[in-house]
Formats: structure tokens, C-alpha cells, sequence
């Protein structure tokens, strides 16, 4: 079984980022990318618009300078666990560490109008809901958290739905579409080896049947 949370629905406080265009290299810089592990990465998430200093890999972040203008240091959005951006959010190169950034922060969704193919690709694959509404919905939100300290929004993967936590009218409610296999992998925790294997009878009787067929094919070399 996957390390992945499963999820289903997820109530959290709202942060913005209300840029366009925001790259993985802002999201996690490259320095950190020598790591060999697949943790600790939350600590930078943001680095060079978080810290007003440059960092390397192997500091203690807790004693750097926070940049005190910076949204994810604002005392109104600690404890944030719903990213909303703008357009075209997380381009840049494919880093699958931007993903586990956002994870480590505490994110488990990220709201935009748009977001570069890989990085969506990747948010599904680590369990990591990659939310897809229209432009004038999120101009809407970024509206609301400006006013509302403590927004809230749910994202329900059943209902495929976006909506106001404080709120319980249809108004306040926005459908969004995901793949039925990234939904269903996203709900179970599976990654894309625990949907292979549960294929695994099938593709059993399928290598007995073609070992029937052309067992040449499965000659081993100290045969030949």
C-alpha cells in the first residue's frame, strides 16, 4: 500500500496567492533539490518570498528571518490547509518536490483557474487535490478571503464540489471535474501501483495465456 492520505473531503482555512504564473522554482528553489529524501521540504516551501535570506539545504529554518509581509507569515492564515492561485500555477520545471512542498506545509488542495500539466499530474499521483474553477469563481473566493479572516472553503471529491464552509445554500457551491481514475485513486489512497495490483489476476491469466501461446517468449537464457 501508497504512503498517500486518502480523502474524500477536506474543510480547511483558505490562504491566496494572488499571483499568476507562480513556478516550481518559487515553490521549492533548486538548492533543496539535492536531497535524498522525500522529506523536510515544508519547511521551504516558498523559501525566497518567506525568508529574508537565502537558504541551503541543511539549515535550521526555524532560526532564519520570516519575511513578516509575506502571506504564509501572516498570523491570519496559520494553520491554512486550502491554497488558492491564479493562473498557470506551479509552471516551470517538473520537480514532483513542489508537491511534497505543499504537503509538508500542512496543503492538502490547491484552487486555480489553470496549472502546468506535470504539476497537476503530480498533485494526484501524492494525494494532493489539484482543484480546476473558473476564473471568475476563484476572483470571487480571493474576494471572500480578503473579508473573512478564517475562510473557510470544503473541497468533496463525492459531489465533485467546492463550497462555502460557513454557508449551506446552492449559491455557494461550485462544481468542479476530475478523471474518474484520479478521483477514485485520490478516495482509495492508491498510487499507480496499487491500481496496477489490483489488476494483478488479470494480468496473471493474461501471462499464462500468452506463455501458452508462445512459450518461446518465456524461455529463460540458460535455456537457449
Amino acid at each position: 500500500m501508497s504512503g498517500i492520505q486518502a480523502i474524500s473531503q477536506h474543510t480547511g482555512i483558505v490562504m491566496p496567492m494572488d499571483r499568476a504564473n507562480v513556478d516550481t522554482d518559487s515553490i521549492i528553489p533548486k538548492q533543496y533539490l539535492k536531497s535524498i529524501k522525500r522529506t523536510g521540504f515544508g519547511e521551504t516551501l516558498f523559501d525566497d518570498w518567506r525568508y529574508t535570506t537565502p537558504g541551503t539545504l541543511g539549515d535550521d529554518h526555524s532560526k532564519r528571518q520570516k519575511n513578516k509581509d509575506f502571506v504564509m507569515n501572516q498570523a491570519r492564515y496559520q494553520n491554512a490547509s486550502i491554497l488558492l492561485a491564479r493562473d498557470n500555477f506551479a509552471c516551470g520545471s517538473s520537480r514532483e518536490h513542489a508537491v511534497w512542498a505543499l504537503l509538508q506545509a500542512g496543503f492538502r488542495a490547491v484552487i486555480a483557474p489553470s496549472y502546468a500539466d506535470i504539476f497537476y499530474a503530480n498533485a494526484n499521483r501524492n494525494g494532493l487535490l489539484a482543484i480546476v474553477l473558473p476564473v471568475d469563481v476563484v476572483n470571487l473566493l480571493f474576494q471572500r478571503v480578503e473579508a473573512n479572516e478564517g475562510y473557510q472553503l470544503t473541497v468533496d471529491l463525492e459531489k465533485m464540489e467546492v463550497r462555502d464552509a460557513g454557508e449551506k445554500t446552492g449559491d455557494d457551491a461550485w462544481s468542479f471535474t476530475m478523471a474518474e481514475d484520479k478521483r477514485a485513486a485520490l478516495m482509495q489512497g492508491f498510487d499507480a501501483i496499487d491500481l496496477t495490483l489490483q489488476k494483478a489476476d488479470a494480468i496473471r491469466r493474461y501471462e499464462d495465456k500468452r506463455r501458452a501461446e508462445a512459450p518461446w517468449l518465456f524461455a529463460d537464457v540458460a535455456d537457449q
